[in-house]
């Protein structure tokens, strides 16, 4: 008999009733054993999982994915039952893969301590034994873990526990839940790694909320329909409102769709979509054809009932994928051919408001509105003692807005290797030109820029841009890299390349160069210059002096007057400012291509 058999089958009859109670006490975990009162630190939960992973290796297996900018190693736990531990197992027992983290945002961490639990009931005291039948769990217990060990008990004042709690941002003050796309952390480009060595079908996100109170003990945000495949948008339908949700409600639980209100002050005045987009957890997932799960418990429930509905809510979707894991297998094959069908067509990447609301019945509290000599403004406190239903407006719903074109391909020439990269950090699939080729492309030309005047997630964005589309011949160097766009990484990569895209590295300011003229003209020599172009084009005569009437700045401005002509000018249009260096191919120029 081996030694990891026989410390099985001691640990067995260690189980066996009546000593169960004492087998259960060893495998109580710190949160439960500090009545909630505390989480525990980063190397006790690694500790905590190392242990329980040595007494069920048939069903457990903690791994290092990644390490923090300050050195610390980033674990995941696998669980799954039959030894199904790695992703070739987990696609030939055809098992779906979900995909849970916890603690991007480390003052937010219940989904941790619930995590560890539902992982012990499920690998050693027997409590829930079908939780992974027809499933693997990836588990990410503390996916900020520099963020994690910077804990004190200030730095969410509106939250009601545990006694400290981490810092929101990352080491390098990053917000990681910001990071998808632009994928600046080192832990995003670990979680990447990750992503795209499991390929989950499910992705699972555990937050805290903040605003309001209501009696909810949870929130939950799935994607708007029109931002995901269609098999994805009707797989999440049936499955979160028509499933999950109620099955956790009837296990003693209230819950309710995220709740983003209009105005703080006045919850009757009715809530709005937050606005997820690809820089989120979920919208990231939806344009990796995906399905994707935001779980917000509630601020203010105490930490014990916030560990224990998260627990609850785990379970719930662990068992509707269980019941039915083909329906999501399916879901997810069927989004990745529609994703690479999208050649010739164009893809939405911004999304307004639907302008028609719906009623809905939000379960809240009595409140009132003070007006404060503090703040000037009206200062609002809830009655938890009174429940009361409102009937608010819901403008919850989208439409889309913008779209982009799905080439045959798109081409970037290799020294952009700003965006070479974040198609590695990716996993975006490409090929590169053998030799130097001459094609028609479509380009994007960009005028008008505006930028974000403070900087957001270490970047001043891109607000604001004109775009034109322009068709030309250009010379493909060797080593241009092809990004096809008839793959399952068509929707990934028009969000990160697309110039329309919200998200993409031109909107972050990863491109900002290709605005600025390095050639320039002299004062005097641009008076000479203009006086030509003035005498040489009466209708360029026109539309200066007309501007000098209806802008004063401009025409206060010698600067701006003398750039109206050299903007003008081919010593200006020869440098292609604005010219977006990502180009779009079509079918024709791409097969005319030498590739390796």
């Amino acid at each position: 008999m081996t030694a990891t058999l026989s410390a099985r089958l001691l640990l067995a009859l260690a189980c066996v009733w009546p000593l169960a109670a004492r087998c259960s006490e060893a495998w109580i975990t710190p949160a439960e054993a500090s009545g909630f009162r505390t989480t525990p630190s980063y190397g006790d939960t690694v500790d905590w999982l190392r242990r329980l992973a040595a007494a069920a290796p048939d069903r457990l297996r903690v791994e290092t994915f990644g390490t923090s900018p300050e050195g610390r190693p980033m674990i995941v736990v696998i669980a799954a039952r039959d030894g199904d531990l790695t992703p070739a197992r987990a696609r030939a027992a055809a098992k779906p893969i979900v995909l849970l983290q916890a603690g991007i945002h480390p003052g937010e961490i219940e989904g941790k301590d619930a995590g560890l639990m539902l992982l012990r009931d499920f690998a050693v005291t027997g409590r829930l034994p079908h939780l992974l039948d027809h499933a693997v769990l990836v588990f990410i217990p503390v996916y900020s873990v520099d963020g994690h060990e910077n804990t004190g008990p200030y730095f969410r004042i509106n939250q009601n526990g545990p006694q400290t709690m981490g810092f929101r941002g990352q080491s390098q003050y990053l917000n990681l839940n910001r990071d998808y796309v632009k994928a600046d952390a080192p832990e995003t480009r670990a979680w990447l790694g990750l992503w795209n060595t499991w390929r989950p079908d499910l992705l699972v996100d555990i937050h805290t909320t903040n605003g309001a109170d209501y009696p909810y003990d949870l929130t939950w945000y799935a994607e708007d329909p029109h931002k995901l495949p269609p098999s994805i948008a009707a797989w999440q339908k049936a499955a979160y409102a028509g499933d999950v949700m109620p099955r956790y409600e009837r296990m003693g639980h209230l819950a309710s769709p995220y709740l983003e209100f209009r105005d703080g002050r006045d919850i009757t005045k009715g809530i709005e979509n937050f606005g997820s987009g690809p820089r989120f957890s979920t919208g990231y997932a939806a344009i990796r054809n995906r399905a994707g799960l935001l779980i917000e418990t509630h601020m203010l429930k105490p930490y014990a009932v916030r560990v224990h509905g998260t627990y609850d809510v785990v379970r719930s979707v662990m068992a509707h994928v269980n019941a039915d894991p083909a329906a999501l297998l399916r879901a997810s094959r069927e989004a990745d051919a529609w994703a690479a069908s999208r050649v010739g067509n164009d893809v939405p990447v911004t999304f307004r408001q639907d302008p028609t609301p719906v009623t809905v019945t939000l379960k809240g509290y009595a409140f009132t509105q003070t007006p404060s000599e503090i703040s000037g403004d009206l200062w609002v406190r809830y009655d938890p003692t009174v429940t009361k239903d409102y009937r608010i407006p819901s403008w919850a719903n989208l439409l889309p807005d913008a779209s982009a074109p799905v080439p045959a391909a798109w081409a970037i020439p290799p020294q952009w290797t700003v965006v070479i990269d974040r198609l590695d950090a990716h996993g975006i699939r490409y090929t590169r030109t053998a030799a130097a080729a001459r094609v028609t492309v479509a380009r994007d030309v960009l005028t008008h820029p505006k930028w974000a005047e403070k900087p957001f997630e270490g970047h001043h964005m891109l607000k604001d841009v004109d775009i034109a589309t322009a068709r030309e011949e250009v010379t493909l160097p060797a080593g241009t890299v092809i990004v096809r766009g008839d793959t399952a990484e068509a929707i990934l990569a028009l969000n990160l390349l697309d110039a329309h895209a919200p998200d993409s590295l031109l909107r972050w300011g990863y491109l900002d160069a290709i605005f600025e003229p390095k050639e320039y003209g002299e004062p005097r020599v641009v008076e000479a210059l203009a006086r030509k172009m003035l005498a040489a084009d009466p209708s360029l005569k026109a539309a200066f002096e007309a501007k000098l009437k209806s802008d004063a700045t401009f025409a206060a401005s010698p600067r701006a007057r003398l750039a109206f002509f050299f903007e003008r000018s081919p010593w200006y249009t020869a440098q292609k400012v604005g010219d977006d260096p990502v180009l779009r191919l079509d079918a024709r120029a791409l097969d005319s291509l030498p590739l390796h």
